[in-house]
């Protein structure tokens, strides 16, 4: 049987970057390198029912080896990395039996303790990193290798006693649109579990209710020598906008169940301005108060300039999932880490997961961790161990809902 670090050391190498703004599923063709990859490692592996999707995702079945009762459950993870830095030519640098201190990455990067406090609690494990010239790809290339392990395992003839159990991993997660196209009710699983969270122990099953605001600014450019009382900078108008927000609701400013407005992008010049703002909020009726807000700003720099020169775009990407994911799935989960030795804990996602989104479209699925951190920068790292030890949750997570 091959690894799981041999498996993630594979993956980490196949540029699957998604891409913002892109009117396909995949956003980038790059990401079929990967899902067909998994395609045929899962046909190789004796899976029954492997597919292929023209959209990229990739599901398969992992039979009933028993004929108790037991429901059909989903594990999901996405192929796809973010574009935050590069995810091309990744050179994987590991650091066995790490002992503490600084890891010299390499090209001027370090991985140290001092930024990286968990690095500490992976004391006596091997480290995997990068140079620094990419991210790693631990999201979620380290949930993908973990099912696929755990998929082998369960494949095999000493395998334990477990039903049905349905295979998914999809596209596109990393810019808001995995399971856009994803077939819920042809997946077939009565619930399921995304393996796409962080630190060892993590259970999520609350997320941000998201909503996008992307923001156009018409200006008036004329000969700087000619302006007065004819020039509108759009420039100015958009530092004038983004200052009618509350200052300190931002990422950089917040933590735990506090919202916040981000401005993602912005571009800029005298004649026209575009701003992408996300808005997050944990409370329902804190998320429409930030999209009431952002409606009002564009509003009243519309009667302060005339009507027409603000346009607003705002769209929902996600709800809060709590709702959502039924008791007994998580706590499951909680049994299954103690287990194996792990202390669970639960945390509120600062984000989104495929998991918000399949639990709207009716399929419960609580977020598990990988055992990876520092996600979406050139920091990324993740252990061995952490990943053994996720296969090893899974294996022991699985059977138990034989009854």
């Amino acid at each position: 049987m091959e690894s799981v670090k041999d498996r993630f050391l594979r993956y980490v190498k196949i540029d699957t970057q998604s891409e913002h703004h892109v009117d396909k599923i995949p956003s980038t063709d790059k990401q079929f390198v990967l899902c067909r990859l998994l395609r045929d490692e899962l046909l190789a592996l004796g899976a029954a029912d492997v597919q292929l999707s023209p959209h990229g995702y990739v599901t398969a079945t992992i039979p009933a080896n028993t004929n108790k009762s037991a429901p059909v459950i989903g594990l999901l993870s996405h192929v796809d990395t973010s574009d935050a830095v590069s995810g091309a030519n990744v050179k994987p640098l590991l650091t066995p039996n790490y002992a503490g201190g600084d890891i010299d990455m390499g090209n001027g990067y370090v991985l140290s303790p001092t930024d990286s406090p968990a690095l500490l609690t992976h004391i006596g494990e091997e480290i995997i990193c990068t140079d620094g010239t990419t991210l790693l790809g631990a999201d979620d290339k380290a949930g993908v290798a973990e099912i696929m392990t755990f998929a082998e395992h369960m494949l095999s003839p000493h395998a334990p006693e477990h039903g049905k159990i349905r295979i998914g991993f999809t596209p596109d997660e990393e810019v808001g649109r995995g399971v856009d196209l994803f077939d819920v009710p042809a997946f077939g699983a009565d619930f399921g579990y995304t393996v796409d969270g962080g630190a060892m122990g993590e259970i999520n099953y609350e997320c941000f209710n998201a909503a996008s605001a992307e923001i156009r600014i018409q200006g008036r450019s004329t000969h700087t020598g000619s302006a007065k009382g004819r020039m509108i900078n759009a420039s100015l108008l958009a530092m004038e906008l983004h200052d009618l927000l509350p200052r300190f609701e931002n990422p950089a400013c917040t933590e735990e169940y506090e919202g916040f407005f981000h401005l993602e992008r912005l571009d800029s010049h005298v004649d026209n301005a575009y701003l992408y703002y996300l808005l997050r909020d944990h409370d329902a009726e804190k998320f429409a108060q930030k999209k009431a807000l952002i409606e009002k700003a564009c509003a009243y720099m519309n009667e302060k300039y005339g009507a027409g020169t603000v346009s607003l775009e705002l769209a929902d990407s996600y709800y809060n999932m709590k709702t959502k994911v039924p008791e007994f799935i998580v706590e499951a989960a909680k049994r299954a880490m103690e287990t194996v030795g792990i202390t669970p804990f639960c945390a509120p996602i600062r984000g989104g997961t495929d998991g918000s989104r399949l639990s709207y479209m009716g399929l419960p699925c609580p977020n598990l961790c990988t055992g990876g951190h520092n996600f979406h920068g050139r920091y990324e790292f993740i252990s061995t161990q952490a990943m053994e030890k996720v296969v090893q949750i899974l294996e022991a997570l699985i059977p138990s809902f034989v009854k």
